[in-house]
């Protein structure tokens, strides 16, 4: 069991060691919250040597505002896949993934 305390899965647990020790080259990541621990732990996997894969239909997150700016959390959710995207993550569906 890993257990997390940071939006990076990798940030101060032993995720990384337990990876490597058992081979693993490529992560896929689904879960909550696309704007924070899904992108902070794809970037870090990245940076880390990793392939990364993004179930984006998997993933979700909520609304979210600033001062007076609101934005719906279908938007930030794909914002942040978007970015995400390429650079950083090969993105898929989870139909797509299942194949």
């Amino acid at each position: 069991m890993i257990v997390k305390n940071f939006p990076n899965s990798f940030l101060k647990t032993d995720l990384e060691s337990k990876l490597r020790d058992n081979g693993v080259t490529k992560v896929i990541v689904i879960g909550m919250m696309t704007h924070m621990c899904i992108d902070a732990t794809a970037r870090a996997a990245v940076d880390l040597g990793f392939e990364m894969t993004v179930i984006e239909d998997a993933c979700a997150t909520l609304d979210l505002s600033y001062n007076e700016h609101d934005v719906p959390a279908e938007q930030v959710h794909y914002s942040f896949i978007a970015a995400l995207n390429g650079m950083y993550a090969e993105i898929t569906s989870t139909e797509d993934f299942l194949k």
